[in-house]
């Protein structure tokens, strides 16, 4: 008797056993009509506490856009000789923007690489040739820093782009080469390219050197009041070097003769430096080459007269004065060499500081800017005002 309830109650125990097992096991059921085990629903988990934007790291690959507008202001400072003042600090900086002292945010000093635009003119002219043009830039170009980096960008009718900012002397001695003269000037084209596409998405340290003689023909898409507005949003410095063709134009203008014009290779057309036959048209141009025609008088006056010459003259004039930069005029090579020359040197005087501005603004407000050292007997050279940026740019 007792051996059978012993029995009998090791079998209890089993079944029980197996029954507590199979609970347990809750993912060996037998599948559902659907094809999945008969399982009990996961817990679902908590969601996570929204990390901020400013403290959420970068996703590899992704671009990380600030929004915050940061003014950045290049700055040289010099003795009563004129002489560059080196070695200054942060701490000897102040800024002002409408009279109001700002924190400065950022400073890089003279030894802070710049990426530089060399942006040329080969648009016909008599002043220079292809050549001496080529010759002077690379000549520019060795007086540069190593580290420095550069885009080189040509310009008639056409808007080349002959390199990417690059520190690579080899590759911008070969794309200075391919700079070709040819007939037009769309030089606020130019300049609103160099701006908008290049510059205004490059960190660091910036400037503009622009070869030309300011007159613009070919131009559609771009003015000078939008390029001056431009000018002042960006925190880029601009050094014009102007070259005066005027006297160059009437004479072409007044005495109609062949002119030798370098043809663009691989365009079509007659061969390099080929002189275009004078066959008699009905066209009342004087130039042996075309001439765009617009809606404004003859095709022959398009970019000939004293008053274009004068608006090209102050176009350049307010593209230095509006960004801190300085006009050179060459009207020799010597003096081109002098010019580029010079804009080197500065190039390596110059220091940066930046600040954020107290509030934000509608596109287009003018803000006044004073920049003052603690360093007694120096004068400051800087832009005294920008423009907020529009947004939508």
């Amino acid at each position: 008797m007792r051996t059978t309830l012993a029995l009998f109650g090791i079998l209890v125990i089993a079944a029980l056993c197996g029954s507590f097992a199979a609970a347990q096991s809750g993912g060996k059921g037998s599948p559902t009509a659907g094809g999945k085990a008969n399982v009990r629903p996961a817990t679902p988990k908590p969601t996570p506490t929204p990390v901020p934007e400013a403290e959420a790291g970068p996703v590899d690959g992704e671009e990380i856009v600030v929004d915050t507008k940061l003014v950045t202001i290049p700055v040289r400072v010099m003795d009563r000789k004129g002489g560059f003042v080196p070695g200054l600090k942060k701490e000897n900086f102040k800024v002002f923007e409408d009279g109001v002292e700002q924190e400065v945010a950022l400073f890089s000093n003279d030894t802070q690489p710049f990426t530089v635009a060399l942006v040329l003119d080969m648009s016909y002219s008599a002043k220079f040739k292809a050549a001496e043009i080529q010759n002077a830039a690379i000549e520019f170009i060795d007086q540069l820093r190593p580290e420095d980096r550069i885009t080189v960008i040509s310009f008639d009718e056409e808007v080349n782009i002959l390199c990417e900012p690059t520190s690579d002397r080899k590759a911008i001695y070969a794309a200075i080469r391919r700079a070709q003269i040819s007939t037009g000037t769309s030089l606020y084209e130019a300049v609103d390219l160099t701006i908008n596409d290049r510059l205004r998405k490059i960190e660091g340290r910036k400037a503009m050197v622009l070869f030309t003689d300011g007159v613009d023909t070919t131009s559609r898409r771009s003015n000078d009041i939008d390029n001056l507005r431009d000018a002042m949003e960006i925190d880029t410095i601009i050094y014009p070097i102007r070259y005066d063709t005027f006297a160059d134009v009437q004479r072409i203008k007044n005495n109609p003769m062949p002119q030798e014009i370098p043809q663009k290779s691989g365009t079509g057309g007659l061969p390099r430096g080929t002189t275009p036959p004078m066959i008699p048209t009905n066209n009342p141009s004087p130039f042996p080459f075309p001439i765009p025609t617009s809606g404004m008088g003859r095709p022959s006056d398009k970019g000939t007269t004293p008053e274009e010459y004068a608006r090209g003259q102050e176009y350049l004039d307010q593209l230095s004065i509006r960004t801190g930069g300085r006009i050179y005029v060459a009207d020799t090579l010597g003096n081109l060499s002098n010019a580029f020359s010079k804009i080197a040197s500065e190039l390596r005087e110059l220091y940066s500081i930046g600040y954020y501005p107290p509030d934000e603004s509608k596109g287009g407000k003018i803000r006044k800017i004073k920049v003052k050292v603690d360093v007694p007997n120096v004068a400051v050279k800087a832009r005294d005002s920008y423009a907020v940026a529009d947004t939508r740019k």
